[in-house]
C-alpha cells in the first residue's frame, strides 16, 4: 500500500443515498461521501460517481435489470385528480 492509499483509507467517509430520476423511473443509489478538510468536501469517489452515471444511463435506456444491479429502482406513477 503506497502513501496515497494509506491517506485515502484514513479519510472520513459517511454513507449517503443519492436519488436519480429519469423518465418514469427513480433510483436510490448508495454511495460514500468523503469528508476532508478544505475545498470541495464532501465529495464522491470516482467509483461512486461512475456508479451514479451507470445507473442514470441504464434508466435512460430502460435497462432496468442493469439499474437493479446497482441501485433500488422505482417506477413512478403520476397521480391524476
Amino acid at each position: 500500500m503506497d502513501q496515497l492509499d494509506q491517506r485515502r483509507s484514513r479519510v472520513p467517509k459517511r454513507p449517503h443515498t443519492k436519488l436519480i430520476h429519469e423518465g418514469q423511473y427513480a433510483a436510490e443509489v448508495d454511495v460514500q461521501l468523503i469528508d476532508e478538510d478544505g475545498g470541495w468536501s464532501p465529495y464522491l469517489s470516482l467509483e461512486d460517481a461512475q456508479k451514479l452515471d451507470e445507473v442514470r444511463k441504464a434508466l435512460l435506456r430502460e435497462d432496468i435489470k442493469r439499474a437493479l444491479e446497482l441501485a433500488r429502482v422505482f417506477e413512478l406513477t403520476p397521480i391524476r385528480p
